[in-house]
Formats: structure tokens, sequence, C-alpha cells
């Protein structure tokens, strides 16, 4: 599992157990908006809010308060408006990063993210600077216990495209429109999901060491905490032992 890949499932699972409640219901729901707004409330016809709508569930969010999202993002109910904005840049050690964020103030975001890579030791680059570098995919965790040869069979019958081992479990990739099918069949099987989201995945990784990694993985903690940021992806890869002791 790549330094990057290794950071974000940390911070799911972190996320899961200590991040104040309110502020993750907050940017699921924003997600749930704007995937119905984008593609309309109807579930079974919409693929994005279909995943965005498990997510949300995933994440502990009351179904009558997913379906008050629903509303508001086809006009049903009246809310603020939010849209999709992506920042690009480069962190320390000359890292790619891309920001993926659901603002209603683009201006104000904007001037915000700015700020965040200035202070971290990085800059924002023009869009397209570093979006190349990434692919969509779909990102399944699910734990150690299963048998790998058994998962990896059930994953590549769905149409999975890769499968990686670590010590906290098993991580699946899938082409974008294929997540919500693989972890269907995974979970008919009998088998639980931890995690199933869309996701950016870095085409090629750089590896940052000592005082690099522990700025890079400053300046991740800090946009990833800005109330506005939905995501946040790199190309770093960094040592598992770098990433055990560091404590933000």
């Amino acid at each position: 599992m790549s330094g990057h890949s290794k950071w974000a499932t940390t911070k799911h699972r972190k996320g899961a157990q200590d991040k104040a409640r309110a502020k993750l219901f907050a940017k699921l729901i924003r997600q749930v908006e704007v995937a119905a707004r984008e593609g309309g409330g109807d579930v079974n016809a919409n693929a994005t809010l279909r995943t965005m709508f498990q997510k949300a569930r995933d994440g502990s969010v009351p179904i009558d308060t997913i379906e008050r999202a629903i509303k508001r993002g086809t006009g049903e109910l009246e809310g603020v408006r939010y849209e999709a904005v992506t920042y690009e840049g480069y962190g320390p050690g000359g890292v790619a990063v891309l920001v993926e964020c659901l603002t209603d103030n683009r201006n104000r975001t904007g001037a915000e993210m700015r700020s965040l890579f200035t202070r971290s030791g990085g800059s924002m680059a023009e869009p397209g600077a570093v979006a190349w570098q990434f692919e969509r995919k779909g990102a399944i965790e699910v734990p150690a216990t299963i048998d790998e040869d058994r998962l990896m069979e059930l994953a590549s019958d769905a149409g999975a495209e890769d499968l990686e081992r670590d010590d906290d479990g098993f991580s699946i990739t899938t082409a974008p429109g294929d997540l919500a099918s693989v972890r269907e069949a995974l979970e008919r099987a009998g088998i639980s999901v931890r995690s199933a989201e869309l996701t950016m995945v870095p085409t090629s990784t750089i590896e940052i060491v000592d005082d690099d990694a522990k700025r890079v993985l400053r300046m991740m903690d800090a946009i990833d905490e800005h109330d506005d940021v939905q995501s946040v992806h790199s190309n770093f890869d960094i040592p598992e032992s770098v990433l055990a002791a560091y404590d933000g």
C-alpha cells in the first residue's frame, strides 16, 4: 500500500473514532446534496448519489437527514447551494496535491486554500498542473480476517482491478463505475466492508523521508481539517515507520 493510501486509511479510521460527529456529518451531507443536484434524486438511476448515500450511511448519518439533503439537492427543499471545486498544488519535496472541495463561496475557499498551501511550505498551481498525475478509482477496505484467495476470487469476479494487503486489512481498487457492484458482491458473500468510496489514485509516487515527510503530513492534515474539503490526495510515498511515528 502506498504511503498516501496508508495515510488516507489511517485518517479514515481515526476520524471514525474521534472526529467531531457534526463536522463529519456536514461533509457527508454536502456530498449527498451535490450528487442529487447534478444527477437527480433517484439512487437507482444516479450512481454517484448511490455511492454517496451509502457513504453517509456508513458514517452513521440518519436516513431522514440524508433524505432531506437529497431534497435540497433536487430543489424540493430550500438550502445553501454548494459547488464542487478542485484545487491543485505542490507540497514539500515537490509532491503533487489535489484537493476536492464543496463550497458556497468559491473566492473565500480559494483564498483559504492558497494560505494553507503557503503556510505549509507548498504552493498553489494552475488547474490541470497536477491533475493529470491521478486517476479516479473506487476504493474498498475490508478486514484482514478474510481468506485472501477467496477475497481475490470474489473481487475479481465482480470486476475489481487490484487487491493489496497490509497489517490492517485489504484494499480493493475498482473502476469508478464498478464500486457499488463490487461492494454489493462482497456483502452478499458475507464480507464486512469497512469503507467504500471514490478516490484519486496517483499514477506514480515520490518517496519522501525525514523532515520533508513530517512537513507533508502536517500539510495534509491542515488541508483535510478545512470545513470545505471533502478529500485531499497526494502522490507521496512515506515509509510506514515514519507514518507510524507521526502524531500530528
